[in-house]
């Protein structure tokens, strides 16, 4: 209870220093390059494996019993509603979520950021809020373009181990297709992004210890953010496809 509170009272400093434009805006930039720019490789290369995976599990499995258009739908559904945010967001979570912890308590430790407070400055508007608007920019673009390569490589994948065309694959991906699925995705990645960057800015902010401390912190953020995104996998699917 005592974190809930703390984090509660950091994303109330969020809110107040968004007014300080001039701040935040130029390194909202930066961090937004080196999170869309530097985690796109990584990104795209686990979808495009987790779309692959599951084409051929599908081509394995209903080989002989069902349609094989099914294996779009099997694909496009996985990835999209599934694989490519969650694979995403822990991908993520141990890239971005151990990078800021690191940062901001290696700052914290060596009285960067108490300095900082002491020249009346707002840590929150230059250390906090550009790394929270960048990913809560980037990272839903990512699982954009995850979701995208994931599908196209379980296309190529399935052509490769079973009698399907093109054709076959967009009937089944579009035969059961929802509207809203392609919200779905973008609604858990803006919320998974929102637990990458605010867990591990309040766990770099608070640590303590020296370099110990920055050790713990930082896998404190990996662990705690990992769940987060587990558990809200779990809530959003209950809320928004179940209710």
């Amino acid at each position: 209870m005592a974190h809930v509170g703390r984090v509660s009272m950091l994303v109330v400093e969020i809110f107040r220093g968004l007014k300080e434009v001039r701040i935040w805006v130029p390194r909202a930039f930066d961090e937004a390059w080196n999170i869309g720019v530097g985690s796109l490789f990584i990104v795209l290369l686990v979808s495009a494996f987790a779309g692959g995976v599951t084409a051929y599990q599908a081509g394995y499995q209903f080989t002989g019993s069902l349609p094989y258009y099914v294996v779009g739908t099997l694909v496009v559904e996985s990835i999209v509603l599934e694989l490519g945010p969650v694979l995403v967001g822990l991908i993520l979570a141990g890239r971005i979520g151990a990078r800021y912890a690191a940062e901001l308590g290696t700052m914290r430790v060596t009285e960067q950021i108490d300095a900082l407070e002491s020249l009346g400055r707002s840590p929150a508007s230059h250390l906090i809020i550009p790394r929270v608007v960048a990913g809560l920019v980037m990272i839903p673009v990512l699982v954009v373009f995850a979701d995208i390569v994931g599908v196209l490589a379980g296309l190529w994948a399935a052509k490769q181990v079973l009698p399907l065309t093109t054709a076959d694959f967009t009937y089944g991906a579009q035969y059961f297709w929802h509207s809203f699925d392609a919200y779905y995705s973008l609604i858990k990645a803006f919320f998974f992004a929102a637990a990458i960057t605010i867990i591990p800015c309040y766990m770099g902010f608070t640590t303590g210890q020296g370099a110990e401390g920055v050790g713990r912190s930082t896998t404190g953020a990996v662990v705690s953010s990992s769940v987060i995104i587990l558990l809200l996998d779990v809530v959003l699917a209950k809320v928004l496809l179940n209710s």
